[in-house]
């Protein structure tokens, strides 16, 4: 059987992830799951860094955790936008709100994982947003 097209394409140049997370123990667990997908160019705790990250390293996709110290994910993708950037942004998050998914798809998400569903969901998430469609985990909203 041969390759997918997208398989062969991302035999020939992998896509590169960039994750933002301020809980070490999140960036531990992700990244491995990541790799086995996917090229990890960085990792980093705060929206901050997130956004200087983005801009050195231009990556396809970077993943948001939505509370980050010194910016939030929301903010900080904002202000890759605002930079030009081009990056598929998939939030991260403890967070089951819609005001909070709102937000979060206004800022330029395409993608909106509950930490609770991460081993499940992350990557379809990231998939769905390379494939332009919105995803979103589902949740209880409170």
């Amino acid at each position: 059987m041969e390759p997918s097209f997208r398989a062969k394409q991302q035999q020939q140049c992998p896509i590169r992830i960039l994750l933002a997370d301020d809980h070490s123990a999140v960036l531990e667990s992700v990244v491995p799951m990541l790799e086995s997908h996917f090229t990890v160019v960085g990792t980093v705790s705060d929206g901050k860094a997130a956004v200087e990250a983005e801009q050195k390293l231009h990556p396809d996709v970077v993943i948001l955790d939505i509370s980050m110290p010194v910016l939030s994910g929301i903010d900080a993708a904002k202000q890759m936008r605002k930079n030009g950037s081009k990056a598929i942004i998939v939030f991260l998050t403890v967070h089951q709100d819609t005001d909070i998914l709102a937000a979060a798809r206004r800022a330029g998400g395409l993608g909106y994982v509950v930490k609770a569903r991460l081993g499940k969901d992350l990557v379809i998430a990231i998939n769905d947003a390379l494939a332009g469609r919105d995803f979103v985990s589902p949740f209880s909203p409170q």
